[in-house]
């Protein structure tokens, strides 16, 4: 059996960037909380609650005296305005490209556009990008929801369409090529990250020429569950938490096995499912 890490698989920028921030507060003494888990992988958030970080849900959950974070995703702008009212510190650790479409959230208001966002509505980096405007907004999730909105939307003056930063590449570039016929006042903003893009595509390249595909993030991860899309549209692909999850059965007819992993999986995992897929192969020999 043949191994294949992506290049890109692990923590993106933003990831790394809170995770980093949140460790360092609690190396120096500062007593933080979370507002939800600060990425979405279980081993991370429960190692920073052993240093004393508290996961809260919401501004009005966390105790005096704690420094609040605001984690990659992002949030509404009622949040901050939650947080000035309790007069509490806090570290915005939202990813940069987030912080762009909350900016052009509010560039729609202010000239009074329908904001259109290509994501997962019940996601909180969609729910936050909708927080930033007091205007009219509509979410879709695919080609198919666009198409649907099309006499609503040709009744708009105006309308700036953006995308969640890990929304499908593959999608998303439909959905445009759907706007910019049908909708011609759609100003559309590329908003899909670097990251997503790179990943996406190696993944996409990664698994044609793999017969096995392996995943690695949080199950509940929106850009790990969209990698596992891509990959399975050429090869037989799982998705794993942790080396633990690994079936040694799945393996065993595999000839090439691609191994990614999505932007909030730390590289210590990566290396534990890899040595241990290695193990398998010299158990097998």
């Amino acid at each position: 059996m043949n191994i294949i890490r992506a290049k890109t698989a692990g923590f993106c920028f933003g990831v790394d960037r809170a995770v980093k921030l949140t460790y360092d507060l609690l190396a120096d003494g500062h007593k933080v909380a979370t507002l939800g888990p600060l990425i979405h992988n279980p081993q991370v958030v429960e190692d920073l609650e052993a240093k004393g970080a508290l996961t809260c849900p919401d501004v009005a959950s966390v105790p005096d005296g704690y420094e609040v974070i605001i984690r990659s995703h992002g949030v509404p702008q009622t949040v901050y305005d939650e947080i000035s009212t309790r007069r509490l510190a806090y570290h915005d650790a939202t990813c940069p490209f987030v912080a762009k479409i909350h900016k052009i959230a509010m560039r729609a208001d202010e000239n009074h556009a329908l904001l259109l966002v290509a994501g997962d509505a019940s996601h909180p980096e969609v729910q936050g990008i909708v927080g930033h405007t007091k205007g009219k907004v509509k979410v879709f999730a695919n080609l198919e929801e666009l198409e649907k909105m099309l006499p609503e939307l040709l009744q708009q003056e105006s309308i700036y369409v953006v995308a969640q930063t890990t929304f499908r590449v593959e999608s998303w570039e439909k959905c445009k090529e759907f706007l910019k016929k049908q909708c011609t006042k759609a100003e559309i903003f590329d908003t899909i990250c670097n990251a997503t893009w790179a990943r996406q595509q190696e993944a996409e390249d990664l698994s044609q020429k793999c017969d096995h595909m392996v995943v690695i993030g949080g199950h509940h991860s929106s850009n790990t569950q969209k990698l596992l899309q891509v990959a399975a549209r050429h090869a037989v692909a799982i998705n794993v938490e942790t080396a633990d999850e690994l079936d040694p059965a799945w393996l065993k007819d595999a000839v090439t096995v691609g191994v990614t992993a999505g932007a909030s999986t730390p590289s210590s995992i990566i290396e534990e499912v890899l040595n241990s897929m290695s193990e398998e192969i010299r158990d097998d020999m």
